[in-house]
């Protein structure tokens, strides 16, 4: 794996940041489903791979706070 470009990273921060304002996993869920379309409109863009990262960070990351409210 490459280090992401200035741009890149820029690109990765703000979407983080989006992806933490869906508030329904649901809604997680269609914007994946979006990306997902997108990339095989236009199959090997950045953009989508980041998304791709970026969406399973998040699921990851909620994953973790409810495990972690549970004990």
């Amino acid at each position: 794996m490459s280090e992401d470009t200035a741009e890149e990273k820029f690109f990765r921060e703000n979407y983080a940041q989006e992806l933490q304002r869906i508030k329904h996993d649901r809604e997680l869920e269609e914007e994946r489903k979006k990306v997902k379309q997108q990339a095989m409109k236009t199959p090997g863009r950045r953009g989508e791979q980041i998304k791709h990262e970026e969406i399973d960070r998040e699921i990851i990351r909620r994953y973790r706070l409810k495990t972690t409210k549970r004990h």
